[in-house]
């Protein structure tokens, strides 16, 4: 180990592999898988983003809130100390970061501009990528 530590930054989290994701795959009902797996950012996300389009604004934010804490959650036990890359590229940390980006929709819809910044600066920080992979740019 180095003294120094990494002079770069902290290393990329990257999540294990959320087994409801491959349930949402398969065609599973979003409400069912999230009621099954209560802590997979991905079915919160899929449930917020489907909330969002049917202009269900306040349940995709509760939605999305929930995913995003649980992504908090999975992101800790991974080793994250709340700052460092969280990469689009790897597919388990999309549901943490598909959630981020529906409370931003969400937060903007609603017009609580603090936290929309705070989001957006959170999701650029995470990977510079995810903002444009996700439609929030």
């Amino acid at each position: 180990m180095s003294l120094h530590g990494n002079l770069l930054g902290p290393e990329p989290t990257l999540l294990p592999v959320d087994p409801a994701a491959a349930a949402l795959d398969d065609g599973a009902d979003p409400v069912e898988v999230a009621a099954s797996n209560p802590t997979s950012s991905i079915a919160w996300a899929t449930l917020a983003e489907a909330a969002l389009a049917d202009g269900q604004t306040i349940a995709g934010y509760a939605f999305a809130r929930t995913g995003y804490h649980r992504g908090l959650d999975q992101l800790r036990r991974a080793g994250w100390k709340g700052f460092g890359p969280i990469p689009w590229a790897h597919e388990p940390n999309r549901g943490f970061l598909r959630a981020l980006a529906a409370l931003l929709r969400a937060a903007e819809a609603i017009g609580e501009s603090d936290e929309v910044a705070r989001i957006r600066t959170f999701l650029a920080e995470s990977d510079p990528e995810a903002p444009a992979a996700l439609g929030v740019n």
